[in-house]
């Protein structure tokens, strides 16, 4: 069963119903479900369907290309091999021919970048298919890829045969709280949303894992499970997950180890410093491809310039891999009972958590009422020096209604309560941002912790509006 992924979904019904042919870029990153919704939604409609074997040589791919034509269109088992793309996608288009009507057809190419091998001819020979031939049938062409950055700068932004040949584009993204809980849900697995949040600590909203989750077991003896035992698919998926996508992975993973040790975020300077990075436009092109693919998010701190932008690693598999599992290689057992009451986990879970309310946005202005306002959100840092402390703010909303929104995000395991001295630095908190933004907008402070706010004579007057972790799980609107 599909869950959520409306939208997507009637972008690919509604090129059934257009009067033209269409092609269809769907990116995302590994496992997060692309093949699954263009099967669940095309159906039987999908004539024809080929994937990409990951380093595989172009004549193995032919190979494959023609074993799935024989089997989709009936040919003889004897068929020839085509001696290359441009006659591969010669024969398609003969053995389309006779299956043409009034019914839109499917043609469907998975993991395109691994067809498309280096001097193979792939793209030229397919850009000449479509131009040539399909362009102008009653087809539905549609193209993955889990290499997103190369899906961008090899097809959707190419300047050659396929320049400006994609119709629709749809870039499917991880779950969020939401539609976690519905997937779960539709497995019959029923989790409380403070256990829901700590699945989605450690793997993220990717269906291909989250369907490793069993029911009847809390999230830490399912975490214990999937990423620490020998035969779970986590404990050894890093391994696999940026080779899959990227060329000279090696590259890719410094950067994503050097970002996993400062939580805050690193400028490219820092990250090239620290990481010990060439500082040539071989490091901004990986960073680009890390954000295209949804493992890095870039953003400007408020109040900042393009030259403070901050990186920050948010792929919550990646940085739970390398805090936790490649550090446990002998998979003790119950190792992550013990791990989960350490201070490591409580640093580790409040970033992650405030890493996941960031992608929460639409539902956080939801509780504030404000999901018809313009706003811009972001953080706060103002780093100590010798002439005072620093201070540093979660998550900063500013609204065009003239009204700044400062929230403290807390992952906590009961309803938190103030102390004395954790108000007093929340007010100190609060006028330095004014004093430092000089900015004249009504200032609200707010705290969304999992199990709300518990009042007491320090919150009173200090806290404009407290949240519990349910307002996360709202859909989008």
């Amino acid at each position: 069963m599909l869950t959520g992924r409306e939208r997507e979904q009637e972008i690919l019904q509604n090129v059934l119903l257009s009067n033209e042919a269409e092609m269809v870029a769907v990116l995302g990153r590994r496992r997060v479900g692309k093949t699954f919704l263009v099967r669940s939604v095309y159906g039987e409609k999908i004539v024809f369907e080929i994937s990409g074997v990951q380093n595989a040589l172009s004549k193995e791919q032919l190979k494959n290309f023609t074993a799935q034509l024989v089997a989709s269109f009936d040919l003889p088992i004897k068929t020839t091999k085509p001696k290359d793309w441009q006659e591969a996608f010669y024969l398609l288009a003969r053995s389309l021919e006779p299956r043409l009507g009034a019914e839109k057809l499917v043609v469907f190419f998975d993991e395109l970048p691994w067809l498309a091998t280096h001097k193979s001819g792939f793209l030229n020979a397919f850009g000449y298919f479509w131009n040539s031939w399909a362009s102008r049938k009653n087809l539905v062409v549609v193209i993955c890829g889990s290499a997103a950055s190369w899906m961008i700068q090899k097809v959707v932004n190419d300047r050659g045969g396929l320049h400006n040949r994609i119709t629709k584009r749809i870039h499917l993204l991880p779950f969020n709280l939401a539609e976690t809980k519905t997937f779960l849900e539709s497995r019959g697995i029923r989790l409380d949303p403070y256990q829901i949040i700590e699945l989605y600590m450690a793997m993220g909203g990717i269906p291909h894992y989250l369907k490793e989750v069993e029911a009847g077991k809390s999230a830490a003896q399912n975490i214990e499970q999937i990423c620490f035992s020998a035969t779970g698919i986590l404990h050894d998926e890093f391994s696999k997950l940026y080779p899959a996508l990227f060329d000279n992975a090696e590259n890719h993973i410094a950067i994503i180890r050097t970002l996993a040790g400062l939580w805050r975020g690193m400028t490219r300077t820092e990250l090239v410093e620290t990481g010990k990075l060439p500082d040539g436009g071989g490091t901004s092109r990986y960073l680009e491809e890390l954000q295209a693919s949804g493992f890095v998010s870039a953003y400007f701190p408020f109040g900042k310039t393009k030259q403070d932008l901050l990186y920050r690693l948010t792929d919550e598999y990646s940085l739970f891999y390398l805090k936790f599992i490649e550090k446990r290689p002998s998979r003790e057992a119950d190792i992550w009972l013990h791990l989960s009451q350490t201070q490591h986990y409580t640093s580790w879970s409040g970033y992650v958590f405030e890493s996941i309310c960031l992608k929460h946005i639409p539902q956080i202005k939801k509780a504030l009422g404000i999901s018809g306002v313009y706003a811009e959100s972001s953080a706060f840092l103002k780093k100590g020096n010798t002439e005072g402390a620093g201070v540093q703010i979660d998550l900063l909303i500013d609204r065009k209604d003239n009204v700044i929104n400062l929230f403290e995000l807390k992952f906590y395991s009961e309803a938190f309560t103030l102390t004395k001295a954790y108000a007093d630095a929340l007010r100190e908190k609060k006028a330095q941002f004014r004093a430092i933004s000089k900015t004249k907008k009504q200032i609200f402070l707010n705290l969304l912790t999992t199990f709300g706010l518990k009042h007491n004579e320090h919150s009173l007057g200090l806290i404009d509006k407290a949240f519990s972790m349910e307002i996360l799980f709202a859909p989008d609107a």
